[in-house]
C-alpha cells in the first residue's frame, strides 16, 4: 500500500514538474496583430485628405500625408497622378495577403551627409489606419542606424502599414533637427515586404 502512494506521488509530482518545464519554454504571448477593414480606412483617408470634393487625391492633397507620398507610385498603379479610394484599399489588401504580418524595419538617417548618432526615430501610424495601430520607435547608433520595434519591444519589427516618420535629437532640453523632420514632418515610409531592399528605409536630412 506504501509504494502505491509512492508512486502516485511521484506521479503526480512529474505531472507537475511537467507542466512548469512546458510553462518555462513558452515564450511571450506576441501582440495582436491591427484589425483594419481596408475599404473603411481607404474611405477614411479620403475623407481626410481630399479637400476639393473630388472624391480621390490629386497631387496637392495625397502630399499632405507623407506616407501616402512615400508609397504613391505602389498605390497609384494606374499611374495617372492620382490616388483613388480603391487604390489605396487594394493597397492595404496586399498587406493582410502577405506571409507576414510583421517584418524588420532599420532606417539610417544621416544629416548634411553624415550618420546621424543618438537621434530618436518615431514612426507614426497613418491616423487613417485606425486605432489598432500602434507606433515604433527606435535609436540611431553610430553609424546612424536605428532598429524600429513595435508596442512590445520583446518581439522585432513592424506590422506592415503606413507611418509617418519624425526624427528628434535633443541636446540640453533644445531640439536641434528641423522641425520638416519631427514636429512637422514631411518624412514618410511604408513598410511592406513586397518592396525591393525590404526592411531599410534611408533618410538624409539637411540642417538648413
Amino acid at each position: 500500500m506504501g509504494s502505491v502512494r509512492f508512486f502516485r506521488s511521484l506521479t503526480w509530482s512529474l505531472t507537475v514538474l511537467g507542466g512548469l518545464v512546458v510553462g518555462c519554454r513558452r515564450g511571450p504571448e506576441p501582440p495582436k496583430p491591427p484589425q483594419i477593414d481596408p475599404a473603411q480606412a481607404a474611405a477614411e483617408a479620403i475623407r481626410l485628405y481630399d479637400k476639393n470634393g473630388s472624391g480621390m487625391l490629386e497631387r496637392d492633397e495625397w502630399k499632405q500625408s507623407p506616407a501616402l507620398a512615400a508609397a504613391k507610385e505602389r498605390i497609384d498603379r494606374d499611374a495617372d497622378g492620382k490616388i483613388t479610394s480603391q487604390e489605396i484599399a487594394d493597397r492595404i489588401t496586399s498587406w493582410l495577403r502577405s506571409p507576414a504580418i510583421r517584418t524588420t524595419c532599420v532606417i539610417l538617417v544621416t544629416l548634411d551627409g553624415r550618420p546621424l548618432e543618438g537621434a530618436t526615430v518615431s514612426l507614426e501610424p497613418e491616423p487613417f489606419l485606425g486605432p489598432s495601430y500602434k507606433p515604433a520607435s527606435g535609436t540611431t547608433d553610430l553609424g546612424g542606424m536605428a532598429s524600429m520595434s513595435g508596442q512590445d519591444e520583446k518581439f522585432s519589427g513592424v506590422y506592415l502599414g503606413l507611418y509617418r516618420v519624425k526624427v528628434s535629437k535633443q541636446i540640453g532640453g533644445r531640439e536641434t533637427i528641423p522641425a520638416r523632420y519631427n514636429s512637422q514632418t514631411e518624412l514618410g515610409c511604408e513598410v511592406a515586404t513586397d518592396i525591393g531592399g525590404i526592411g531599410y528605409t534611408q533618410f538624409d536630412l539637411r540642417s538648413r
